[in-house]
């Protein structure tokens, strides 16, 4: 009696985590104008990236497969923003959404602007 029982009274290494990759994430966000946070292998990931580039705008990326802490923030993303798939993408602090919905504010003509709202993008390469 008295004893741990297996059902984890004992918290395992990195359960603390999700409080600390929530952090982590919403201090990346707030720090940074643009931010992708992403995967390696991913197809949408790429075509999201490959866009920001096209239209020559920084952002910042957070491959999520590299980073040691990267399935809390995967996890952590979710609770914050109700997605859990990758690309997660934020402007100006904003949650985007995921590859659809970036690639449908550019068809709308409303990304380049909030892009360069943000100064992500410097207005003479934003004619793409």
């Amino acid at each position: 009696m008295g004893g741990v029982s297996s059902s984890g009274a004992i918290p395992k290494e990195g359960e603390h985590q999700p409080d600390m990759a929530l952090s982590k994430a919403k201090t990346i966000v707030s720090s940074n104008p643009v931010v992708v946070f992403s995967k390696t292998y991913c197809g949408y990931c790429t075509k999201v990236k490959q866009l920001f580039l096209q239209l020559g705008a920084s952002y910042n990326i957070v491959e999520l497969d590299i980073e040691s802490d990267g399935d809390e923030i995967q996890t952590a993303l979710a609770t914050w923003t109700g997605q859990r798939t990758v690309p997660n993408v934020f402007i100006g602090g904003d949650h985007i959404g995921g590859c659809d919905a970036v690639l449908a504010m550019h068809k709308q003509g409303k990304l380049v602007p909030r892009l360069n709202e943000v100064g992500a993008i410097a207005k003479s390469s934003a004619e793409v």
